[in-house]
């Protein structure tokens, strides 16, 4: 309903402006703008589309090879003491507890298509313990929080986007995406937790969240202390190495299991393919709809207005380029992606915004889609503070994108 709305206000706001600067200002050339901005761009959706799909399917054959190693049952082990902390509510032989740790390990791995199965799972589970059906239980709201800000280890579309649209290495935002991620997340848990009273000082959650952090804040400091120049080509040395040792690390556990590699790939490829192909209906519409936005001159005059108040009190101002997609990734993925799309198109993908958004779209997820769809499908109605913990987490990991941004990026 939200995006439905979305999507046909951006392009009756857009038709009514350019009506507006037409009989107002006398611009009658605006409508041809905005029909050239539209053909032009379903025509560029379909063909970044297609250009995803090698990328892919390329990531999505190496990540089910990694799958079908255990990766995501090994990270669910290692998380399981964490979470039988976070979740007192919950026994420690429930079945949740298992689906919980699974949907966190596969969101932190990029198995988006194996996250979601196992999430609606872990709700289902979870509901069995509610004693009130239609309203969340602490449980529920914290692990939606954390599916809202989840630190995802393998941004591949993000990787995929910015190679399609031509930026000189595509993984030089590994780094600051992951630090900006997990200052979301873990700022989503601390907000959900002190609501909850939960013992965050327990022994075993600082030494998770705390070793973390640590781990963290060391990769930050060593960062900062580099010139820009040598910041920059470390970023991108130490991202790349660390996605190839990821890669390595598949292969290896899985031939260590028997797994035929080959197989693994080529099933996973497959359906890299087809989530390239199935996104284009998506992604044109969005893409049409932001096109005559920003054609109209809607989306410009908007970022002028908050741009010339943030000079006005001596800030710099080029994050400002960025905050429609941080605004528009907690109301709808397709539109946030369609919007980072738009930026590295207009912009440049090497650009520090072209960067900026770049890390956004990767430092958390759709806060409203997830509590839709994960309390929709518990029939939960009353979901209490579940959405404003969720939009914290977001506003924080803006926050902290835009500030890896300017430390990395200048």
């Amino acid at each position: 309903m939200l995006l439905n709305v979305m999507w046909a206000g951006f392009i009756l706001v857009a038709v009514l402006t350019a009506l507006v600067q037409a009989v107002v200002l006398g611009n009658t050339g605006i409508f041809a703008e905005l029909v050239k901005a539209m053909f032009d761009t379903a025509k560029t959706g379909f063909e970044i589309a297609l250009g995803l799909t090698g990328v892919m399917t390329l990531w999505l054959g190496i990540l089910k090879i990694g799958e079908k190693a255990g990766l995501i049952a090994w990270a669910a082990r290692a998380l399981a003491p964490l979470f039988a902390r976070l979740f007192p509510a919950v026994p420690r032989d429930h079945p949740a507890l298992g689906s919980m740790t699974m949907n966190i390990a596969a969101n932190m791995l990029g198995l988006d298509n194996a996250a979601t199965p196992l999430g609606l799972k872990a709700m289902r589970e979870l509901q069995t313990l509610n004693p009130t059906p239609d309203i969340a239980t602490d449980a529920q709201i914290l692990f939606l929080v954390i599916n809202t800000a989840s630190v995802t280890l393998f941004p591949v579309t993000i990787f995929a986007y910015r190679a399609q649209l031509g930026a000189a290495d595509p993984t030089d935002v590994f780094i600051p995406l992951l630090l900006a991620s997990y200052v979301a997340t873990l700022a989503g848990v601390a907000l959900t937790g002190s609501i909850q009273r939960l013992r965050l000082f327990d022994p075993v959650v600082l030494a998770y969240l705390g070793g973390m952090t640590a781990l963290i804040g060391g990769v930050a400091w060593w960062f900062m202390r580099l010139p820009v120049a040598e910041m920059q080509a470390q970023s991108a040395l130490w991202s790349n190495f660390l996605l190839l040792l990821a890669v390595s690390a598949m292969i290896i556990g899985a031939l260590w299991q028997r797994v035929n590699v080959y197989e693994a790939f080529v099933e996973g490829a497959k359906e890299g393919f087809q989530v390239a192909v199935g996104i284009i209906p998506y992604l044109v519409a969005m893409l049409v709809a932001i096109a005559l936005l920003r054609a109209s001159g809607v989306m410009g005059w908007a970022i002028a207005v908050v741009k010339s108040g943030v000079v006005a009190m001596g800030w710099d101002a080029r994050w400002v380029e960025g905050l429609p997609v941080g605004i528009m990734k907690s109301l709808s993925g397709s539109g946030a992606r369609a919007l980072m799309i738009d930026t590295l198109k207009t912009q440049g993908a090497d650009s520090f915004v072209g960067r900026l958004v770049s890390i956004i779209q990767g430092s958390s997820e759709t806060t409203f889609y997830v509590l839709a769809v994960y309390f929709g499908a518990v029939n939960i109605k009353n979901t209490r503070y579940a959405a404003g913990c969720g939009l914290f987490a977001d506003a924080v990991g803006f926050a902290a994108a835009a500030g890896v941004a300017y430390v990395f990026f200048g």
